[in-house]
């Protein structure tokens, strides 16, 4: 018997994970995903942690890629909204599979100058650390490789 609300029923949480899938409100995916606490859980064309780059961390963070004045900054009002607008994701998790595996600088500088925060660490934290930022109601977007059976190092 359920004896309160669940606020956070209609956010897209993890529900499960394990050897080669990751479940999202119950639906399974053996296959990369990204998403945030509302709309799709994306497809995310990424197979090993290997394959990331820096652009295919702006497409889980829902960033495009249209061509930006890199130097923009300079001539925006100090406290401006960041490249990643105001209802853009404060942070990007990353999980890595069954390992955490570091993300390279040249790798992270686009969400970083964007003012989006990178965090890669090994899947099963990545959703866990996701599912309590989602339900504190920050800004959150998690892009996760299922694991590949592997024990975590």
């Amino acid at each position: 018997m359920k004896l309160h609300t669940d606020p956070a029923s209609a956010l897209n949480t993890v529900t499960a994970y394990g050897d080669g899938y990751i479940e999202v409100n119950q639906v399974r995916f053996s296959h990369a995903v990204a998403f945030g606490p509302e709309g799709t859980v994306a497809e995310w064309p990424v197979r090993a942690a290997t394959d990331i780059t820096a652009a295919l961390l702006q497409q889980a963070a829902g960033l495009s890629e249209a061509a930006r004045d890199p130097l923009a900054f300079l001539d925006a009002p100090e406290g401006a909204a960041s490249a990643a607008g105001p209802r853009g994701p404060e942070v990007l998790l990353v999980g890595t599979g069954s390992r955490q595996r570091l993300l390279g600088q040249d790798v992270l500088r686009p969400l970083l100058a964007a003012g989006i925060g990178v965090e890669a660490m090994d899947t099963q934290a990545a959703a866990r650390t996701y599912n309590i930022l989602m339900a504190e109601g920050r800004r959150v977007v998690v892009a996760l490789l299922p694991t590949d059976g592997d024990p975590p190092a």
